[in-house]
Order: structure tokens, then C-alpha cells, then sequence
């Protein structure tokens, strides 16, 4: 290949990368755009990208007129637990999946891809028998624990592909000093997969943190409810959206799962680099 047409084929991946930043950037700009926009800005027929007159009144009246403080802690808690306990089940179950081949690896490799496939519809009503039996309907632990079990596939499968990219050699070396099974796993492998389980908290976080069918089903009153419910407060009996406050109070809700991700970015990509290193 001849280096005009290779700085071309690069200025093209760099563009195509370009674009799918801005498409992936514009309706979080137009979120901020629309959340300090003053009433009269939000009517006109020529709306502008930077408010005229900017203002914080979108997001005063959003935390008068519903519980958002309320709604945030209760999805961090939710959240949260999901995720840490995702984690911890996860971990030594997708180790056992990666290193013992046999039926229940099968069988639960099986389970991971069809229990993806279930849409949310399909299992609510059952779901929700369940918990009413017992009595977690409207609480909390019911929803982490609805949350735990549909994070916990794929994040199995995520992990499953970590644990097989250490080296079997290292759990050699280790039985060979004297340890067992759950020491080798605390000691040896689970430091290797600092990355994806962190990778993997991640993603349960956001998936509860986002998450909206199963909690407008199980949670009925408003203290319980979690952001994402409490943002469908800010649509009229009519389904007329107050605009102002849904996007301050959206883009307060979006703030913490971008936040996060960037923080903890980084750190992903700094133990993949000292693992590689390492090795």
C-alpha cells in the first residue's frame, strides 16, 4: 500500500470516528443545551444551541416539584448492591465455567445466551408472583435482587473470557506451593482480574442505574421510586412534557453513569497495561 493511500485510509477511519462522536455527543449537548434554556427560549420556533439567556430556574423547579435527592439515593442503592453482589456470585462461577469444561459449564453457558434473548414482558408477571410471595414487592431488596439476576449472565460471560486469559501455569505454580482451590482464586487469579471485574461493576451499575420497566412495575410510592420513574413525573396527564425541568433533572440523573465511567476508565486501562507488563 502506498503511503498516499494509507494517510487517505486514515484521515477516513479519523473521520468516520469524528462522526460517530458527534452523533453520539449530540443529544447529551442538546440535554445541557435544553436544561438551562429559560421558558421563552424553550417555545421558540428557532431554537439556538448556546441559551441566550441561561438560567438555573429548570433545575430549582425540578427539585420542588419531585423528590429527586430521594429517587438518587435510592438508585445508587440499588445500584450499588447490584452490582457488588453481581460481582461476588459471578466470580468464582465464571472461574469454574472457564477452567472445568463439562455439562453444567455447558449448561450454563446455554443459560447465559438464552436468558439474554427473554424480553422483559415475557417474565415481568412471573416476577412479580414471586416477589409478592415474599413480600418484596415495593422494596428495595426486591428490585437488587431482580437486578442481580438479570446482570448475572453477561456477567458471567464477561468474566468467564477474563479468567481464560490467565495463564493456567499460575494456578499450577501455586497448588504446587500448597494451595488450595479458593486460596489460588483470592491469591493469584482474582488480582489478574482486577480489569474485568471492575469492567463487570460497571456494567451492572449502569444497567440498574438506568433501568426503568421492573422499577415503575415493583415500586408503587414515590419515596421507594428511582430516578428513572421519578423523570416520567415531569410529563402532564396529557403526556405533555414540562421540558425545563425533565432536562435539568435528566441531565443530573446522566451526570453520575458518565462520571463514573470516566474515573474508573482510566484505571481499567492502567491494570490491563501493568498486567501486560507484568507478563
Amino acid at each position: 500500500m502506498s503511503l498516499p493511500t494509507s494517510r487517505a485510509a486514515r484521515t477516513g477511519q479519523y473521520l468516520a470516528l469524528l462522526a460517530y462522536l458527534v452523533f453520539l455527543a449530540f443529544p447529551f449537548l442538546w440535554l445541557l443545551s435544553t436544561a438551562f434554556k429559560p421558558a421563552r427560549e424553550l417555545g421558540s420556533l428557532h431554537p439556538t444551541w448556546i441559551p441566550e439567556h441561561p438560567t438555573l430556574d429548570n433545575f430549582r423547579q425540578a427539585f420542588d416539584e419531585q423528590p429527586l435527592l430521594q429517587a438518587a439515593a435510592n438508585s445508587l442503592i440499588a445500584a450499588v448492591s447490584a452490582a457488588l453482589i453481581a460481582v461476588v456470585i459471578a466470580t468464582p462461577v465464571a472461574y469454574v465455567m472457564a477452567r472445568h469444561r463439562g455439562r453444567l459449564a455447558t449448561a450454563a453457558t446455554g443459560w447465559v445466551v438464552v436468558s439474554q434473548a427473554f424480553p422483559f414482558v415475557l417474565v415481568i408477571i412471573p416476577l412479580f408472583l414471586v416477589l409478592k410471595n415474599l413480600q418484596l414487592i415495593n422494596t428495595l431488596w426486591g428490585l437488587i435482587l431482580v437486578y442481580v439476576v438479570w446482570s448475572l449472565p453477561f456477567a458471567l460471560w464477561m468474566l468467564a473470557g477474563y479468567v481464560r486469559a490467565v495463564p493456567a501455569e499460575l494456578e499450577e505454580a501455586a497448588a504446587v506451593d500448597g494451595a488450595g482451590r479458593v486460596r489460588t482464586l483470592v491469591s493469584v487469579v482474582a488480582p489478574l482480574l482486577a480489569p474485568g471485574i471492575v469492567a463487570t461493576a460497571l456494567f451492572a451499575f449502569i444497567t440498574a442505574w438506568n433501568e426503568f420497566f421492573f422499577a415503575l412495575v415493583l415500586l408503587k410510592t414515590p419515596e421507594k421510586q428511582t430516578l428513572p420513574v421519578i423523570l416520567t413525573h415531569f410529563l402532564g396527564a396529557e403526556g405533555v412534557a414540562d421540558l425545563g425541568p425533565l432536562a435539568a433533572a435528566a441531565f443530573l440523573a446522566t451526570l453520575p453513569s458518565l462520571l463514573l465511567f470516566a474515573f474508573i476508565q482510566r484505571r481499567i486501562t492502567g491494570g490491563m497495561t501493568a498486567g501486560a507488563v507484568r507478563g
